[in-house]
């Protein structure tokens, strides 16, 4: 059996669609689904044994409600909840150790109007050592209390630089649009060349944009080949844009079920970092986002 699914809940409208989005998902993979209520911390050193108390009682119930009404829409669903008494960031990166995936919503009960990412998503989106999803605030008339659809039959969007190849991320990708059976959208957003924008350079022409373009597109096929023998049955449609990254992404996700992009880790990223193609995405994207931690 693989890894579970881990979500994390509180009872605000996020978690309850990062709830949902994770309940779909483990169905999915056809691993179990674990949810964490971490009760939110206190002013004070001393907290009353009845504050304590009544905060368990809180989480139990939002738990409780939550796996209810999961069970009841996805009868195959190995589902159970628990407690801690840690903070929410602490207690979800300890859990993460253990999971296939960890899904959260944007934010939490904390945070204000507007909002479009909280704290706790943030630090989990930089540190944790699975891949992760946050899912967006959820639609209006959405599925079920506010909850947000999974858009299961909506294509998987990729972030994907065939210069620098990220094995981890096409895995992800190929693997979530495999069992979605969807069209996976691999995005490559690139630049003129250096000689381009050179001082002495008056213009560029047509017909030299189109030659770098079909090199670009020419490179990325290429880079995708392994994949596409790997994952024979998932439909792969490339996209060249000479655009920013992040903005390439933004415009090839909307609509999409899932947008996938990478984010490097180890000795010379210190925790709490994003790259600023990750970070614009989480704030702008309408779609879950999956990060898919890599090493550099």
């Amino acid at each position: 059996m693989g890894r579970p699914v881990l979500a994390g809940v509180d009872g605000s409208e996020h978690s309850l669609a990062a709830a949902d989005w994770a309940a779909r998902e483990a169905v999915l993979r056809g691993v179990p689904l674990r949810l964490l209520h971490a009760s939110p911390p206190l002013p004070g050193d001393a907290v009353p044994a009845p504050a304590r108390e009544r905060l368990h009682q809180l989480g139990e119930h939002v738990l409780q409600q939550v796996i209810a009404d999961l069970g009841a829409r996805h009868p195959d669903l190995r589902v159970r909840g628990e407690q801690t008494a840690e903070a929410p960031a602490v207690a979800l990166l300890a859990a993460a150790h253990c999971a296939g995936l960890l899904v959260v919503g944007a934010r939490g009960t904390g945070g204000f109007a507007g909002l479009t990412v909280g704290s706790v998503a943030l630090r989990m989106t930089a540190a944790a050592d699975c891949p992760l999803v946050v899912v967006p605030e959820p639609q209006v008339g959405g599925f079920g209390n506010g909850m947000r659809r999974h858009d299961a039959d909506a294509q998987v969007v990729m972030g994907f630089d065939a210069h620098r190849p990220v094995g981890e991320v096409a895995d992800f990708a190929f693997a979530a649009a495999e069992a979605r059976d969807v069209l996976l959208r691999a995005v490559q957003a690139w630049a003129l060349p250096a000689e381009a924008v050179a001082a002495g350079t008056l213009f560029v022409t047509e017909e030299d944009r189109a030659t770098w373009e079909d090199q670009e597109v020419l490179r990325l096929s290429d880079a995708l080949h392994k994949w596409r023998e790997t994952y024979p049955e998932v439909t792969v449609r490339t996209d060249v844009v000479l655009l920013h990254p992040a903005q390439a992404l933004l415009n090839a996700s909307r609509g999409a079920g899932l947008l996938v992009v990478g984010r490097r880790t180890g000795p010379q990223r210190g925790e709490g970092r994003l790259g600023p193609v990750t970070h614009a995405v989480l704030h702008h994207s309408s779609c879950p986002v999956a990060v898919v931690p890599y090493a550099e």
